[in-house]
């Protein structure tokens, strides 16, 4: 990943009810390089020991965090904010996808205004009073029939894809091995040894079609990308194979 120094958005709870919960949305915050959590009214008392050994090495969002009485303090100091909420609200506003708020929030970002997220109490989620303090709703696209997040689970999303938005890990990586790829002399010094066995085994036959079963043979183990080390390694169990078959 790039070097990105822009904040990220702030993480707001209201009303979390554990602290297991607490310490497991830091932990899927900093996976993904956000560190300011902001608590309003913790049910449980807090610091709270339950919140860092849930947080798993993610000690120091805990630590950091905020706490608030109202969540007009918590997010007095922030000009853009959402409400994930997986409810309809009687209310006018717009409704974006994590996907579609993290590609906001980067440009906000860009232009010097911090970004906070709300998420509500495990049991019930947010109130609309909370809910009018966003200028955007937030809404994870779920299975209908199952739509139930816990807190942890929905700051990882959104999180997940903030961290997408200017991520530059490749889709698809070769990791080299210690052997690298086959010459193609050694491939086709494969093909014949396969082939000459094949033919004393009785398998291309009939001879008319041989050619095209051959071609066949030939694509398959070109298409695997062989290593050097891999071809040896299948010379030797053709070889330890037609021994047994001559004995």
């Amino acid at each position: 990943m790039a070097g990105d120094d822009t904040p990220g958005p702030v993480i707001v709870l209201v009303e979390p009810q554990l602290g297991e919960n607490i310490g497991m949305a830091a932990r899927a915050m900093l996976n993904f390089g956000l560190t300011d959590l902001r608590l309003v009214r913790p049910r449980d008392v807090w610091p709270n020991q339950k919140a860092i050994n849930a947080a798993s090495g993610a000690d120091s969002v805990v630590e950091a965090a905020r706490v608030f009485d109202t969540t007009e303090e918590a997010v007095a100091d922030l000009q853009r904010v959402y409400a994930a909420t997986a409810r309809t609200r009687d209310m006018r506003k717009t409704v974006v996808t994590p996907r579609k708020a993290a590609d906001d929030m980067r440009g906000f970002s860009a232009a010097g205004e911090r970004c906070g997220i709300l998420f509500g109490p495990e049991r019930a989620g947010l109130d609309n009073d909370d809910v009018a303090l966003a200028d955007t709703l937030l809404s994870v696209p779920l299975n209908p029939a199952f739509s139930s997040l816990n807190i942890a689970q929905a700051v990882l999303l959104v999180a997940y894809e903030w961290f997408h938005t200017e991520d530059e890990t490749p889709p698809e990586v070769f990791v080299e091995g210690r052997t690298g790829p086959a010459a193609r002399a050694d491939l086709i010094a494969l093909f014949k040894h396969l082939e000459s066995e094949l033919v004393a085994g009785g398998f291309l036959y009939p001879p008319e079609k041989a050619p095209v079963m051959v071609r066949n043979l030939r694509n398959m183990l070109q298409r695997a990308h062989l290593t050097d080390q891999e071809v040896r390694t299948l010379r030797g169990v053709i070889k330890g194979l037609t021994e047994r078959r001559d004995r």
